[in-house]
């Protein structure tokens, strides 16, 4: 059965656990290697990896091209303005079209949906590059850089402060399936959305909602925050306002354990969702996180390419 990557409530606490610790294993396994060395199974060997992206990346699209190029495959990049998908193509006809043109598709989509319907329809692995929903990617090399920093994440307290958005959904997710607490701090406009909520009622994942970041921080291992306005929001002026107290600085940091560490996804806006004096301090490990992404995701396309 093709194995898809679109969100990290799809699969099973067990597969979400050999990701992780395939990701951790490359990445050991690399120490001191050239980054265009091929790892030694070389699992992705004649396969090719589309990337589509409807939105622009830095982290995302390097971080894919390095991963299958390091398991020994190849890449070909498009936007989808590139594609006739811009011209008005169907979801369904692409599906068809690249499923037999190469051997997983990853993409980067302004609606999660269309990913749906794109996987519903091919027989090679898709995955979620990100999305207005979730961005399962990002939170494997999350766990892996906290794990790194702390030990196993599981009984760990992670604190999320700000908006609650497609980050936080795919953090929510991995609460139920990796064992962590998780406590979010945002506004009533930006909180998680209904579905996120039954998510948490039906799984029985243990995730805390308030609007108090100091109540979210306090006595955390990891404090988490991301970008106040995305691409495509139109309300950058509430967003700014509402969300201006949820700042993550030194003095909520000090609320957080001694040894806490600080994550950010990247692209940041220093004075915004977070102060200088906090991502570039140092507890801030923001730039192993973005490394990781390369080892995360090619524990993804690893685990994708035997199904």
């Amino acid at each position: 059965m093709t194995r898809h990557f679109l969100d990290i409530a799809d699969l099973s606490a067990e597969d979400l656990r050999a990701i992780l610790d395939d990701a951790h294993a490359r990445k050991a396994a690399r120490k001191g290697w050239p980054k265009g060395r091929v790892d030694a199974d070389a699992p992705a060997t004649d396969r090719v990896l589309a990337m589509i992206f409807e939105k622009n990346s830095t982290r995302t699209r390097f971080s894919f091209d390095a991963a299958i190029r390091q398991l020994g495959g190849d890449a070909l990049i498009s936007t989808a303005t590139d594609m006739q998908l811009g011209r008005g193509e169907t979801i369904e006809d692409t599906a068809h079209v690249l499923s037999r043109m190469v051997d997983a598709i990853m993409i980067r989509a302004k609606r999660h949906a269309d990913v749906e319907r794109l996987a519903a329809i091919s027989t090679i692995p898709v995955i979620n590059g990100l999305t207005d929903k979730s961005h399962p990617c990002q939170i494997i090399a999350d766990l892996q850089t906290i794990e790194e920093h702390r030990g196993n994440v599981k009984g760990k307290t992670l604190a999320w402060i700000g908006d609650g958005n497609n980050v936080c959904t795919s953090f929510i997710h991995a609460a139920a399936r990796f064992g962590f607490r998780l406590n979010i701090a945002a506004p009533e406009a930006y909180l998680p959305c209904a579905a996120d909520l039954d998510f948490i009622t039906q799984s029985g994942a243990d995730v805390h909602i308030t609007a108090d970041p100091t109540e979210a921080v306090r006595d955390a291992d990891v404090v988490m925050t991301d970008t106040w306005v995305s691409m495509g929001d139109e309300d950058a002026e509430e967003r700014l306002k509402a969300l201006c107290p949820y700042q993550v600085n030194a003095d909520l940091m000090a609320l957080a354990k001694p040894d806490a560490i600080f994550l950010h996804c990247l692209p940041a806006h220093r004075g915004e969702e977070v102060s200088a004096e906090v991502i570039d301090g140092p507890q801030s490990v923001i730039f192993d996180e973005a490394e990781n992404r390369i080892h995360a995701q090619k524990a993804v396309l690893a685990w994708c390419f035997k199904g």
